[in-house]
């Protein structure tokens, strides 16, 4: 494990308003590194572990954080965020203590297997919801933030209902700065033009 896991979360792309990754505007975090490589999976770019920028904890709390008077919340999606669960678990309990942001968190393992380790369970108290489980393309979705039918929805706090997950709109574009389209949420267009995506089927 580097030396910097205690205090870097790994990142492979930001948005810092979305419509179609939770319910309300939220701040999406896509960490880096995956190494469950589910058949299919549409973010495979997200999967190398030696890619992406290492960002500190502190910087992304202060960037989520300040968002926060326009956003509903933050989803955290992948890669595998549970594989860098230390950083992150510092992140969230931030985020948790110190903001009123709610927090929504995919994940490929599935519900016993983030229970299983300490390092990955001790994630759950600073979650809303956790959507848990392999994709299968095969069992296709794309709705209500469950990209196939073998993912589980868990809700660890009132904040949010299966009405509120099914009313998310199944995906959106958005302009980059630097004019890319990202193209995001749990049925995305299947464009051949070159495109940034990111997903969370």
């Amino acid at each position: 494990m580097d030396a910097r896991d205690a205090g870097a979360l790994r990142v492979h792309d930001f948005m810092p308003r979305s419509r179609a990754n939770g319910p309300g505007p939220r701040a999406v975090l896509w960490l880096q590194g995956c190494s469950l490589g589910c058949p299919g999976c549409f973010n495979p770019d997200t999967h190398p572990h030696d890619a992406g920028l290492w960002v500190p904890v502190d910087e992304l709390f202060a960037r989520l954080a300040a968002l926060a008077p326009g956003v509903e919340g933050v989803t955290f999606s992948g890669g595998e965020p549970l594989e860098q669960a230390r950083p992150l678990r510092a992140l969230l309990e931030r985020l948790r203590r110190e903001t009123r942001l709610s927090v929504i968190l995919f994940t490929g393992y599935s519900w016993p297997e983030v229970g299983a380790t300490p390092d990955r369970a001790a994630v759950l108290p600073s979650l809303d919801v956790l959507i848990a489980g392999r994709y299968d393309s095969a069992q296709r979705l794309a709705r209500g933030l469950q990209g196939s039918e073998k993912k589980t929805t868990h809700f660890l706090t009132d904040r949010y209902s299966d009405a509120d997950l099914e009313a998310v709109p199944a995906a959106e574009m958005a302009i980059g700065p630097g004019g890319e389209v990202l193209v995001s949420g749990m049925d995305p267009p299947n464009f051949r033009l070159p495109y940034r995506e990111s997903s969370n089927a």
